[in-house]
């Protein structure tokens, strides 16, 4: 069990002596790799900076952004713009459409949109150019940055971004510096890149940079600084920055079809095709797309700037990739749809397969991508607890010997609710607990202790209600699973008094469970506590009349002292699983935005 960890304890201590060594072997490279960290570094206090100063402002105008495609697009390109980063517009996306929040056409909006907004950091590199130093620049900021931590959450916040483009600037002239000390010994102008085999060389390479970097700009700020210091021709640039864009979509899809969630797995999908499409096209169209850079270029003066022909070639092809996806959102959309189907629960066991083997059902709503917003988790976590409360249903309704489907019904067919329970043997609550509500239920429990986002007040009421919510369906469950016991028993056995009081419990408890699942949905707060309060009082007076008639048979000699305290036992059982259910309502009428959200979780 240990040998995996040491594994790569090893790995890490023989990275860091290799890299160590050519360090010391070479001052230009340590600069090119010191240049890098502080720019990913940068990068990162800058995307940190700029979310805890939107706060969940930028989820909230995502998810109100998607009603149409023009919306969507707009947002993409606007929150990449602000953020510098295609991954995050793009996972946050995939939260939003996994969590319900988002509809996957919405979502393709995003995703074309984030891709041209990503041509906009290349430009403010490439205009930077060679000849200008950021470092006097960055020093002041780097002051400015760190002050600004000293002044309230905000003001930290906003010390990050400033922090974040200080080291920025610090990592592109360290970059220029690198390239310029390295010499002939960084010189891949010499591999030539214009044949095919080349220009396939250069794609690779600026996919494989771009999947260890985990940011395309990373990938195009190395291109940059080795086309102004000499090292790479144009073309070659060119193929790297057309690798950039697919290795941007690797982390998208990795995380998106590892999250198991299908809204987001195609997403995920629909990103990398537009990538792998798009890059396919610019390769084939490469000659005439170089021809046409150099031309405009020529014509807006700056032909001899190969960084501002790189920055005109990125948004160009990107741009031409959204054109040809434009048309066809709805057709890829189906395509989509069709290509990853949701996966149906596996079905409710017949009474006589209660023994076979069932695969253990799962959540079907949770995603990591969902962790990026809390908004995101909180609506994830509602759709899992209805999803969870059909589940839990459709246990106890076994349970009794009913179909679930009974409940949605006008009427209840008076002979389903004089029979027994057949065939036999019967179903066990226990194992269908098991099999069907136990891993939903942990899933759950395990997604939301991972959310490591501060939350607000409202949120926190929602999480804690929310975690309630599960514990109170499972705890109604595990009341059928004891109430199962005696009951199909007894519904077996011959007509009595005993079986008559069982029939009775059973019809009480399945009325009031029908009641609560008509109230699903209820969004008016007077009628849904009048309609509640009407129940509670129908289960007092069920319970006192049923008591009364159990004591007045027990003296009579028709039912023996053992079967009436079976009897009281198992009423209590009944009356726990009304009880825990009809608790999910309690807080279904409370004020806030997060009311919505409530109504989800409420029984199925």
């Amino acid at each position: 069990m240990r040998l995996p960890p040491l594994l790569g304890t090893l790995f890490a201590l023989s990275l860091a002596v290799l890299l160590g060594w050519s360090f010391w072997r070479s001052a230009g490279w340590l600069q090119l790799c010191a240049g890098l960290a502080l720019f990913l570094f940068g990068m990162q206090c800058l995307e940190e900076g700029l979310r805890q100063l939107a706060g969940g402002g930028l989820e909230r105008l995502l998810a109100r952004s998607t009603g149409t495609p023009v919306r969507g697009l707009l947002f993409g390109m606007g929150g990449t713009a602000l953020l510098q980063s295609t991954t995050l517009v793009s996972l946050l996306t995939i939260a939003f459409i996994g969590s319900g929040l988002v509809q996957l056409a919405g979502g393709i909006a995003v995703i074309l949109g984030a891709n041209l907004g990503a041509t906009s950091g290349i430009w403010l590199l490439a205009l930077a150019g060679q000849d200008l130093s950021l470092s006097p620049l960055a020093l002041p900021l780097l002051v400015f940055g760190v002050l600004g931590g000293f002044t309230g959450a905000k003001g930290k916040a906003a010390g990050r971004v400033v922090l974040g483009v200080a080291f920025i600037f610090l990592g592109i002239d360290q970059l220029k510096l690198g390239f310029d000390q390295s010499g002939a010994g960084l010189d891949l102008a010499s591999v030539q890149g214009s044949g095919v085999a080349g220009t396939a060389l250069f794609v690779l390479a600026g996919l494989a940079v771009t999947v260890v970097l985990q940011s395309s700009h990373a990938t195009l700020m190395l291109t940059l600084a080795a086309l102004g210091g000499g090292q790479l021709q144009l073309e070659q640039g060119l193929a790297i920055a057309v690798g950039s864009n697919v290795g941007s979509s690797v982390s998208t899809a990795f995380v998106g079809m590892l999250g198991g969630n299908r809204s987001g797995q195609r997403l995920a999908l629909a990103h990398a095709l537009f990538n792998i499409v798009t890059a396919t096209a610019a390769l084939v169209l490469l000659v005439p797309l170089t021809w046409l850079v150099r031309t405009v270029a020529g014509i807006a003066g700056f032909g001899g700037n190969p960084l501002l022909q790189l920055a005109l070639f990125h948004t160009l092809f990107n741009a031409g990739g959204v054109a040809l996806f434009w048309p066809w959102q709805r057709q890829l959309e189906a395509r989509l749809v069709r290509w990853l189907p949701d996966r149906p629960d596996p079905a409710m066991p017949e009474a006589h397969e209660a023994d076979a083997a069932i695969e253990r059902v799962h959540a079907r709503h949770l995603s990591g991508p969902a962790l990026e917003s809390v908004d995101a988790a909180a609506a994830a976590v509602a759709l899992e607890l209805r999803h969870l409360g059909q589940l839990c249903m459709e246990v106890i309704c076994q349970a009794l010997c009913l179909p679930a489907r009974g409940l949605a019904e006008a009427e209840t067919d008076p002979a389903l609710l004089d029979g027994s329970c057949a065939p036999s043997p019967a179903v066990d609550a226990g194992q269908l607990y098991q099999q069907r509500v136990k891993g939903v239920y942990g899933d759950l429990l395990a997604f939301m202790s991972r959310l490591e986002l501060p939350l607000d007040e409202e949120h926190q009421r929602f999480w804690s209600g929310s975690q309630l919510a599960a514990m109170q369906m499972v705890n109604a469950v595990k009341g059928a699973q004891h109430l199962q016991k005696n009951l199909q028993r007894r519904l077996a056995g011959p007509d009595g008094p005993v079986r008559a009081a069982y029939l009775d419990l059973r019809a009480w408890l399945f009325g009031q469970l029908r009641a609560l699942h008509a109230l699903h949905g209820q969004d008016d707060p007077e009628v849904l506590a009048a309609e509640l309060a009407r129940l509670d009082a129908e289960a007092e007076a069920f319970h006192a009349r049923f008591r009364q008639q159990l004591f007045a048979q027990v003296r009579a000699g028709a039912i023996g002292g053992l079967e009436a305290g079976s009897l009281l036992n198992d009423q209590g059982y009944a009356d726990q699983v009304y009880r825990q259910l009809r608790h999910l309502f309690d807080r279904a009428g409370e004020p806030g935005s997060l009311q919505q959200l409530r109504q989800l979780s409420t029984v199925a």
